[in-house]
């Protein structure tokens, strides 16, 4: 499959990523790349340059995810990324926002959407497109994550009701940041206000 990248092959950036990711990471990657893949087909997306997308950005979304301190320290001051209190006291939140900088900056992706749905994909937001919820969700259910009790109703759901999924996935986040007694970001917060909406009462 070819990638959305105006500078580099998918063998290039698969290389590449293998390099910069943990195995398991690496993994993780393919599998939200597939999963976005089988998502937009769900939804009547099948011409293969969009299929393109959706694959590049599940293949990049983790792209700053095993950065060292010191190297994402280095690159948020050399493209003068503006964090949040929240941002700084739990850095690993950092990674979406750099990885959008780093699949432009590194991996030659000019698409806005892509990098859109990479600088979104762990913290969420209100009113995701179609696009943002895609590789929001298949980062949460991919083959590879580790299963929790919500997965199979989730994975069932996500196939005809993309945002009624989103919405479980937000609710079952709150559930996980709380009882870990972490801070719960703003934008993630938002979301799960925002889907709401779409609970389903069945």
């Amino acid at each position: 499959m070819l990638v959305a990248s105006r500078d580099l092959t998918e063998e290039e950036i698969l290389r590449k990523l293998e390099k910069r990711l943990d195995p398991r990471r690496y993994v993780h990657s393919l599998g939200v790349a597939y999963t976005a893949c089988s998502l937009f087909m769900a939804y009547g997306h099948t011409d293969p340059a969009e299929l393109s997308r959706a694959y590049t950005a599940g293949l990049l979304h983790d792209c700053a995810k095993n950065l060292t301190d010191e190297e994402r320290d280095k690159y948020c001051k050399k493209y003068a990324l503006e964090l949040s209190d929240v941002e700084k006291a739990y850095p690993y939140l950092i990674h979406a926002k750099l990885g959008a900088v780093l699949a432009k900056e590194k991996y030659g992706v000019q698409d806005e959407e892509i990098l859109s749905a990479i600088r979104w994909h762990t913290t969420g937001k209100a009113d995701m497109s179609f696009f943002e919820a895609v590789i929001f969700s298949a980062d949460f259910m991919e083959p590879n994550r580790r299963e929790l009790e919500c997965m199979p109703e989730i994975r069932k759901l996500i196939y005809r009701d993309l945002d009624a999924a989103v919405y479980l996935i937000l609710k079952q986040t709150l559930i996980h940041l709380e009882h870990k007694g972490q801070v719960i970001e703003e934008h993630t917060r938002e979301a799960f206000e925002y889907y709401k909406r779409y609970e389903r009462n069945e």
